[in-house]
C-alpha cells in the first residue's frame, strides 16, 4: 500500500524521493513557489464580498448539518476536515477559498484544545535562530524565516485580534548584553521586510522606567541593561473562532460538537470515502461522504489514524505546556519580559494579556487527555523562575487562573527529550483517502492549512478552482477595522441594563468595554453593542472585566456558541483570566443561553455541572491543591 510523509523544510523546492517498500519520503517546501500562484484576481473578489458582506448571516448550525447530511455517496464533498482547531478551521477556509466544496467536524468545540491554550504569541522562534546559528543547521534557519514571515501574515489578516508586543530580555552581564543585542539584530535581519518594529538596547536604568517591577539586583548579580525585540500576541481562540466563522461565511459546512465515530471505506478496497458523525448535542448520527479526509486532530491525530487503521503507528510526541495568569501589576501594559535561559535551561516569560499578566511555560511529557491539568509543580516552578527576576513579591494567592495545554510535536526516533523535537509539521496519507497534519504551531497554521489541502488536492485528484488565497484574506470583522473603532462604539452606543429591582437603566459604553468589543470582535462589535443597547443586555458580567451580556447573545446567534463552556472559554477568555470570576458567571451566561436555545431546566442544570467541571481543571488559587509555603 502506498503512503507518503512530507515534511516541510522552509525556502527550497528541490525534492528528494527514496523508495521504502513501496512508500515513498519527500522532503520539500512548497512555499517557495508563492511567486507562482495566480493573483485569483476575480475569485479574491468574491470571497471578499461573501464575507464582509454586511447582510450576510453566518448559516445556522441546523443548517451546516443538514448541508453534512445531504454529501451523500453520489454527491460527496471535495474534502472532510476532521478538527476545528487552528490548522483544521485554516484548512477548510484555504479549500473553500479555493472552489472547493468542503465540511467540517470537531468533536468538542472550535479551539476547544490545544488552540485555546498556547502562550499567545506570534513568533518566528528566536531559540530556533540560535539552534542554527550554533549548529549550522540551513534547515532550522528557513524554518525561522518561514516562521517571520507567517508571523506578519497572521497579524494582517486578524488586526483586531493581533498586534505586535515589546519583549524585554533582561542581561546580568556585559556579555549577556553583547550577546542578546547581536541575536536579536539577526532576529531583525532574517525577518526583513516583515519586520515588526527594531530591537534596541536599554540601560538598566530606562529598563527599570520601562519596567518597574523587573529587579535590578539580586542573588550576586546586578542588572546591565535590556535588550528589547518585537513579537506578535493574539487572543488565540477567537482567532480560531475568526477563522471558523470565515470558512462558514465562504460556504463551508462547520460542525462543532459533532464527533467522527467510524470511517466509511469504498466496497471492496481501502479508501476513506467518509465518515459516520455522530453530533454530540442530540446524540444522532449521519453519514457523510468526502472524495479525501483531512485528519487535524492536535494530539488526537494518532485516535483518528487508528479509527482507519488499528495498527498505525503513532506520529506525535505530547509535550505539555502549563501556563498561568497573575494579576496586571506583575508586568506594565504594552511590554513583556522574556527569559531566554533559566537555572534549568527552559525560556520563562511574562507577558501582558487581555489586562492581566500570562506567565510561563513548561516543556515536559505528558498523556493525552480531554482536559488536561497543570500539577501545582509545574505551577511552583513557574513562580520560583519569575521570582528571580522581580522586585515584587511573587504569591500562590496571586494566581487566576492556571493551564495546562498539550503540544502536538511531530515525532522525531532521534530526539531525547521534547525541547530538541522539531516544531515543524508533517503531512502524511497513511491510509488512501485519510491525509493526516500534524505538529508545527499557531503561527505557521496557515502555511500548515495549505500544506494539507495541496496534499488532499493530490490525493483525490481534486479541481480547485483557483490557487491558495488565504494570505490575502481578512478574517471576519478584520476588513476595514482600525485601532480607533472604539471610539465609534463609545460615541454612539449606550448599555441598557437591568437593576436588580427589574428597572432598566442607561450606562456609559466605557472606553474599556468599547476597547475590548472592537478587539474582540472587530468591525462586527457594532452588533454587539447594538444588542447591549436595544435588548437591554448592557450589564457585565463579572465585576472587573469587560464582558457583556450581550455578548452571550451575539455569539449563540453568529459564533455557534451552544454551551457556558463554549463562551467563558473560548468566544470570551474569562475562564483563562480569572477561573473564579468565570464560575461566578456561568449562572448568567446559561440563562441567557437557554433563551437564546430554547433549553428546559434539565439541560440548565447540566450545563452548570459541565461549567464547573470545566473550571476545576484551571488550578487558581481556590483550586490549589497544596501550598508549600515558598509563596505565601
Amino acid at each position: 500500500m502506498a503512503s507518503f510523509f512530507r515534511a516541510r523544510r522552509v525556502g527550497y523546492t528541490a525534492a528528494l524521493s527514496v523508495a521504502l517498500g513501496g512508500s515513498y519520503v519527500t522532503l520539500r517546501h512548497p512555499y517557495a513557489s508563492s511567486n507562482d500562484r495566480n493573483s485569483g484576481g476575480s475569485a479574491l473578489d468574491t470571497v471578499h464580498k461573501k464575507i464582509t458582506d454586511p447582510a450576510a448571516v453566518i448559516p445556522s448550525r441546523a443548517s451546516q448539518q443538514s448541508s453534512l447530511i445531504a454529501a451523500n455517496s453520489s454527491n460527496p464533498l471535495d474534502i472532510l476536515v476532521v478538527g476545528g482547531g487552528a490548522t483544521g478551521c485554516g484548512v477548510a477556509l484555504d479549500a473553500v477559498t479555493r472552489g472547493l466544496r468542503v465540511g467540517l467536524v470537531e468533536r468538542d468545540d472550535f479551539s476547544s484544545g490545544t488552540s485555546s491554550r498556547s502562550t499567545k504569541l506570534i513568533h518566528g522562534g528566536v531559540r530556533y535562530l540560535e539552534k542554527a546559528v550554533f549548529n549550522l543547521d540551513y534547515g532550522q534557519l528557513k524554518l525561522v524565516f518561514h516562521a517571520l514571515e507567517e508571523r506578519k501574515q497572521v497579524i494582517d489578516n486578524a488586526p483586531h485580534l493581533c498586534h505586535a508586543l515589546p519583549c524585554m530580555t533582561p542581561c546580568f552581564s556585559w556579555f549577556e548584553a553583547v550577546y542578546y543585542w547581536v541575536g536579536l539584530k539577526m532576529y531583525d535581519l532574517v525577518a526583513g521586510k516583515h519586520l515588526l518594529h527594531l530591537s534596541r538596547y536599554y540601560s538598566a536604568q530606562e529598563s527599570s522606567e520601562l519596567f518597574p517591577t523587573l529587579a535590578r539586583k539580586g542573588k550576586d548579580r546586578s542588572l546591565k541593561g535590556t535588550v528589547v525585540y518585537y513579537d506578535g500576541q493574539m487572543n488565540d481562540s477567537r482567532v480560531n473562532v475568526g477563522l471558523a466563522c470565515t470558512a462558514a461565511l465562504a460556504g463551508a459546512s462547520v460542525l462543532n460538537h459533532a464527533e467522527v465515530v467510524s470511517f466509511i471505506k469504498e466496497d471492496g478496497g481501502e479508501r476513506i470515502i467518509g465518515a459516520r458523525i455522530r453530533d454530540n448535542l442530540s446524540g444522532t448520527e449521519f453519514d457523510a461522504y468526502a472524495k479525501v479526509v483531512v485528519n487535524a486532530g492536535g494530539p488526537f491525530c494518532d485516535s483518528v489514524r487508528k479509527l482507519a487503521d488499528k495498527d498505525a503507528k503513532p506520529m506525535i510526541c505530547p509535550s505539555s505546556g502549563v501556563h498561568i495568569v497573575l494579576p496586571d501589576y506583575y508586568s506594565p501594559e504594552g511590554m513583556g519580559l522574556i527569559v531566554p535561559k533559566t537555572k534549568d535551561g527552559r525560556v520563562v516569560f511574562m507577558l501582558p494579556w487581555l489586562g492581566r499578566t500570562v506567565a510561563g511555560t513548561t516543556d515536559s511529557n505528558t498523556s493525552i487527555t480531554m482536559l488536561p491539568e497543570p500539577h501545582e509543580d509545574e505551577i511552583e516552578f513557574i513562580l520560583d523562575a519569575i521570582c528571580d527576576y522581580l522586585n515584587v513579591k511573587v504569591r500562590r494567592t496571586d494566581v487566576l487562573s492556571a493551564w495546562s495545554g498539550i503540544r502536538p510535536l511531530a515525532v522525531d526516533p532521534n530526539a531525547k527529550n521534547t525541547e530538541s523535537i522539531s516544531r515543524d509539521h508533517v503531512v502524511c496519507e497513511d491510509v488512501p483517502g485519510l491525509v493526516t497534519i500534524t505538529g508545527g504551531k499557531w503561527t505557521t497554521y496557515r502555511g500548515m492549512a495549505e500544506d494539507a489541502v495541496d496534499a488532499a488536492i493530490k490525493s483525490g485528484k481534486l479541481n480547485p478552482k483557483n490557487k491558495c488565497l488565504t494570505s490575502n484574506i481578512h478574517l471576519v470583522g478584520g476588513d476595514g477595522w482600525d485601532p480607533a473603532y472604539f471610539t465609534v462604539l463609545a460615541q454612539e452606543y449606550v448599555r441598557m441594563k437591568v437593576s436588580h429591582t427589574g428597572k432598566v437603566v442607561p450606562g456609559v459604553m466605557d472606553t474599556a468595554v468599547a476597547k475590548h468589543l472592537s478587539h474582540s470582535y472587530g468591525t462586527m462589535a457594532e452588533k454587539v453593542a447594538a444588542i447591549a443597547q436595544n435588548e437591554n443586555l448592557g450589564k457585565r458580567l463579572a465585576h472587573g472585566y469587560p464582558y457583556l451580556e450581550a455578548e452571550v447573545a451575539y455569539c449563540a446567534r453568529n459564533e455557534y456558541c451552544e454551551s457556558a463552556t463554549d463562551f467563558i472559554a473560548r468566544r470570551s477568555r474569562l475562564a483563562f483570566l480569572d477561573t473564579d470570576a468565570a464560575g461566578r458567571a456561568v449562572p448568567r451566561v446559561i440563562q441567557i443561553l437557554a433563551a437564546e436555545h430554547q433549553w428546559d431546566k434539565g439541560r440548565q442544570k447540566q450545563e452548570l455541572e459541565s461549567a464547573t467541571k470545566f473550571l476545576e481543571s484551571f488550578k487558581s488559587s481556590k483550586n490549589a491543591q497544596f501550598h508549600d509555603g515558598k509563596h505565601t
